[in-house]
């Protein structure tokens, strides 16, 4: 078991490297996501559209998406813009049902009382909804970000430099630390974006935590 002291320095520059193409596609996918919730939530005649069709994104297979992205963008087949797309794509389709149902579990009686405080429609929906609906949203990153680091392994296929590069490379020298370091590196990089969404949840809702030790 000499490998992973050998060869911290790699793995911690693939690790990096999975954090950028599984980190930036969520935050991108949550941005696109929240106006697109909040369109599902305000309007239910297009409701049903927009939550099925970003839905049925997520049933492209990942490798196809990879490969077809270089068509599709002009770019070169080993550019991790490529990965960064596409995982976009994923994080987008898990987030619009997300993002519409926080805003669906916001009582009505809140909506009402800001309302005949003044908040306009958008004033309410930011300062108001959108703080009240974290909770549920941080539900949905969670499960967006665990699959989001999960799905980016499948770029070593394509040749794109990440922690899935172990695996393959594991696999194909019938190296089984390799392996390992690779699956274990993989878990606790899904573990700590997992951790760091519950920590960012709390921080934005204390009076979730006031209302426990109540």
């Amino acid at each position: 078991m000499t490998w992973l002291p050998d060869n911290l320095d790699t793995v911690a520059q693939l690790a990096w490297a999975h954090v950028q193409l599984a980190g930036l596609p969520l935050l991108i996918g949550l941005v696109l996501a929240l106006p697109l919730g909040w369109i599902a939530h305000r309007w239910s005649a297009i409701r049903p559209f927009l939550v099925v069709g970003a839905g049925l994104l997520y049933t492209i297979p990942s490798l196809a998406l990879f490969v077809l992205m270089p068509l599709l963008l002009g770019t070169r087949i080993l550019d991790p813009i490529n990965v960064v797309v596409a995982m976009t794509v994923y994080t987008l389709a898990l987030l619009v049902r997300t993002v519409a149902d926080g805003f669906d579990s916001v009582p009505e009686h809140v909506k009402a009382a800001a309302t005949a405080m003044g908040y306009g429609r958008v004033a309410r929906a930011l300062r108001v909804e959108l703080p009240l609906a974290v909770p549920v949203i941080a539900a949905g990153l969670r499960v967006a970000s665990v699959s989001n680091v999960s799905i980016v392994s499948v770029a070593s296929l394509i040749g794109v430099a990440q922690l899935g590069n172990l695996l393959t490379d594991g696999y194909a020298r019938a190296f089984p630390e390799v392996l390992v370091v690779g699956i274990v590196a993989t878990l606790v990089l899904a573990l700590l974006f997992d951790l760091a969404i519950v920590v960012a949840s709390r921080l934005m809702t204390p009076w979730t935590r006031v209302g426990a030790a109540s």
